[in-house]
């Protein structure tokens, strides 16, 4: 085995393969409900404390929860303060460029605190992880990381740290055979709202993305764990449940013993009393007609759809093997508005994929006119080794991109400040988050559509329903008044 210039890798050394990563093999995933800290490992953190930080999407906080919640149960204790931390763990993600540059530059920000006290333990997890040339980076260029794990095997943390402080070695344990499903892991979940996360993995390969190769195979929970899981959420008096997944629509596709589908999922959901229900990330090839009859029941089901795009047209998406056309798309949007004439739609959108042209991104602009998003997630295209666009020849010049993204922006704005704008005037309800982080005078919550309202407040009302007036629109928030009880069954 080869050596750092600082430590030895682990004999547990096992570092992340893309060409193993692109496998999907027909081994039946099997589900584990018997989770527990090892004996040995019981009271391991008592007097320790650790710090995570957390880069990219929602199924990353969602693991740095489950994270969290077993590093408690080995008696370690939360910190925000780096210096006062006795284990700091990096949990990346991998989908652009700028947010692996960013973990990179936190690393070399660590490296003087781990020359200082030399008894804390570094580590970096999550997708970054599961790629071959990060891991290998870190291992030419930040020796004085001790812990590198990945997606598959976050159960393994107490074992890992185990081996860490017997050996004093580098442990690397990266599966790029994805794992199993393993249940009943602990979680510390802060606020009124939480993630449930309902499958693994996605099997769409688009071109640009490399979460297929970092999350594995697509892998659905079963539904009595699922529901389960939330019906204890309510008991515990949970305001919000966000349904997580790559692709959270494709849930249940993988089950060959039942017939049972995202759509049944949401309907069983939907019985269960938890005043809002939403999920994420959709693709637009798996939204089908019974999963748009289900969310037209409304409810708990609010109506909002995040309905990643990408690009409006249709040369573009078969390059980015979105599997679906601009007419698909546009075909599918028109029977969400007509099932729900209220839903808020929001997407993803790139520009400057490899080879688009002024004409096939004016598709773009166009598409977005026509389907009139109240906002959407925009990025300048970030190529991802291992992936098949990163070997496309990339013909569009930054500064075309930046000025595509930057038309894009502006079209974006007008359309979500004329959709805010014809909400002054009406009643909605929040769900109070608390403060809000520009001005601790003001609360802020969310209403069911998800746009973020500001107003005055009591901080009593925090993790409350309340409603308010929208008084004034602006681009991305509304402000308005609370409305006190009396008044609001005249005003709804």
């Amino acid at each position: 085995m080869a050596k750092t210039s600082e430590k030895d890798f682990s004999i547990y050394f096992q570092p992340p393969s893309l060409k193993d990563a692109k496998k999907r093999g027909k081994e039946d995933v099997k589900v584990h409900y018997n989770f527990e800290i090892p004996e040995e490992m019981e009271g391991f953190g008592i007097g320790k404390k650790y710090m995570i930080r957390t880069f990219g999407c929602q199924m990353n906080e969602h693991d740095t929860e489950t994270i969290k919640g077993i590093l408690e149960q080995l008696g370690y204790t939360d910190t925000e303060d780096r210096t006062q931390a006795d284990l700091i763990l990096l949990n990346t993600c991998a989908i652009r460029e700028n947010a692996e540059d960013k973990v990179f530059g936190e690393l070399g920000h660590l490296k003087s605190l781990k020359r200082e006290n030399p008894n804390l333990v570094l580590g970096v997890c999550g997708c970054m992880s599961q790629e071959e040339s990060v891991v290998n980076r870190i291992l030419q260029k930040h020796a004085h990381v001790d812990l590198i794990f990945g997606t598959h095997n976050i159960h393994r943390l107490p074992h890992l740290l185990k081996q860490i402080s017997f050996e004093k070695e580098m442990v690397v344990e990266v599966w790029s055979k994805e794992g199993d499903i393993v249940e009943n892991m602990p979680k510390k979940r802060e606020g009124m709202k939480a993630w449930v996360n309902i499958m693994y993995g996605c099997d769409k390969f688009c071109t640009y993305c490399i979460v297929p190769y970092t999350r594995g195979k697509e892998r659905s929970r079963l539904p009595q764990d699922v529901i389960q899981e939330v019906r204890e959420l309510a008991r515990q008096g949970y305001k919000e449940i966000m349904l997580l997944g790559q692709n959270v629509n494709a849930y249940g596709k993988d089950f060959e013993d039942m017939d049972y589908d995202f759509g049944d999922l949401m309907n069983d959901i939907h019985k269960i009393d938890i005043p809002r229900v939403r999920f994420t990330t959709s693709h637009p090839r798996d939204f089908d007609d019974h999963l748009i009859e289900v969310l037209a029941q409304k409810g708990n089901l609010v109506e909002h759809i995040h309905l990643p795009v990408q690009s409006g047209n249709s040369e573009i998406l078969k390059k980015m093997s979105r599997k679906y056309t601009r007419e698909r798309y546009l075909e599918l949007v028109k029977k969400i508005k007509a099932a729900i004439p209220d839903v808020v739609l929001t997407t993803d959108i790139i520009v400057g994929f490899p080879g688009e042209t002024d004409e096939q991104f004016e598709d773009t602009m166009s598409l977005v006119r026509e389907v009139e998003y109240d906002s959407a997630f925009t990025f300048i295209y970030s190529p991802r080794e291992g992936t098949p666009a990163a070997v496309m020849e990339d013909n569009v010049p930054l500064e075309v991109k930046k000025q595509r993204l930057y038309r894009l922006n502006e079209l974006l704005a007008e359309i979500g400040l004329k959709k805010n704008q014809q909400l002054v005037g009406q009643v909605v309800e929040l769900l109070v988050e608390g403060e809000s982080k520009n001005n601790p005078d003001m609360l802020t919550g969310r209403t069911r559509t998800n746009k973020l309202v500001h107003f005055s407040g009591p901080k009593s009302l925090t993790g409350q329903f309340v409603h308010v007036r929208i008084d004034q629109a602006k681009t991305y928030l509304l402000t308005g008044t609370l409305v006190d009880v009396e008044k609001q069954a005249s005003a709804m």
